[in-house]
């Protein structure tokens, strides 16, 4: 192992540590953009990996290593994170780079799976999770012995397309909490999904969430989103680690549960979820879809997907303040314990309901207002 002499130096004019290093003639450079001791210590830390020669694997083809990976992500984490890691594999990273021995890899080889990838037409998101995909890779390498190499540096091109997005208009809001018939071999009949819809556009949950919510997640005018259940039918904690969440519920949203009660109770279901399938199980993803694109067909509103409801309710709600909006939809931190925050909680949430109620108001009927 080569030794390092030197340590990161802050470049104000950069706003980074950055530390230059040689071994065997070659000079690379490691930055750090963390402020402070801990970015200097990061820039140091990547430098004497770098010079650290003890690579056991670096002749291992990368479609060899990939595959090892994947093995291991199938036995710690869902079926839908590692496929669609398998996937990008499949079609976008090992044609580029599959057949290469690892310790031949560079960044701009990854780079062009990026660049051919926005060639290609790919959106902009599709993009972003080909390069964490390839980053997360490499750092499972990294701690595999097989490379030194760091990949912070990759980069979407600036022009690369943001996927479009359908949203509901108000005409078709006002459809959907009108109208809850569909058709079903050819015959006229009720939605039996009809108040799952409803709930998505007025509490911004991820289908999975609602597919997965459960009664006892239900808190007076709070509801819990403590799971999800994903396309192959299987319980996770949420897509990221701000899927769980404690988020108040408007009285229109009380009313659709207090609907969705009694649709129960029509129809013979005991289910511990709120919204089950004519089973009393929780609904399948793809009934799901398939049954709200039909729903949209007959009553003749734009056409969306599940998902598109989401964004929907973020779009209505766009003009609550910012934290309140991604605590909502889960894009901030949860709280770490319901009861620690309780009597906080209790006041964020009747501030929060009052704001959801009032714009919810302008978009729905309000005789949706019944408390479950």
């Amino acid at each position: 192992m080569a030794k390092r002499t030197n340590t990161a130096v802050w470049l104000e004019k950069y706003g980074r540590w950055q530390i230059n290093v040689q071994k065997d003639g070659i000079r690379k450079t490691f930055t750090s953009s963390i402020p402070g001791r801990n970015g200097q210590r990061e820039a140091n830390r990547k430098a004497d990996d770098w010079l650290d020669d003890h690579i056991d694997n670096a002749s291992v083809r990368c479609d060899r290593l990939y595959d090892t990976w994947i093995e291991e992500l199938k036995a710690t984490t869902s079926r839908s994170y590692w496929e669609q890691y398998a996937m990008y594999g499949r079609t976008r990273i090992l044609p580029e780079i599959g057949r290469m021995k690892i310790d031949r890899l560079t960044e701009q080889h990854l780079q062009n799976v990026i660049n051919t990838g926005y060639k290609d037409g790919l959106a902009k998101k599709t993009l972003q999770n080909i390069k964490g995909c390839m980053t997360a890779f490499i750092k499972w390498c990294r701690k595999n012995k097989a490379t030194t190499l760091f990949v912070e540096n990759l980069t979407i091109p600036r022009n690369a397309e943001v996927g479009e997005r359908n949203i509901l208009q108000p005409a078709d809001l006002a459809v959907l909490f009108e109208s809850d018939q569909t058709e079903s071999h050819g015959k006229q009949c009720t939605e039996l999904y009809i108040n799952a819809y409803r709930f998505e556009v007025v509490t911004g949950l991820r289908p999975g969430e609602v597919i997965g919510l459960k009664w006892t997640d239900i808190k007076g005018e709070r509801m819990e989103i403590r799971r999800s259940i994903n396309v192959y039918g299987e319980e996770t904690k949420g897509k990221n680690i701000n899927a769980r969440r404690v988020v108040a519920l408007s009285p229109i949203a009380l009313g659709i549960l207090a609907d969705q009660d009694a649709l129960c109770r029509e129809y013979g279901l005991k289910s511990e979820y709120v919204f089950p399938n004519e089973d009393s199980d929780h609904i399948a993803q793809s009934t799901y879809r398939h049954r709200w694109a039909r729903y949209c067909i007959v009553n003749k509103i734009t056409t969306t997907t599940p998902y598109e409801l989401r964004h929907t309710f973020v779009s209505i709600m766009k003009q609550l303040p910012e934290g309140t909006l991604k605590q909502l939809v889960g894009h901030s931190r949860d709280m770490d314990t319901y009861g620690v925050y309780s009597h906080e909680l209790d006041d964020d949430t009747k501030r929060t309901a009052a704001m959801l109620q009032e714009t919810l108001s302008r978009y729905i009927l309000a005789d949706k207002k019944t408390h479950f």
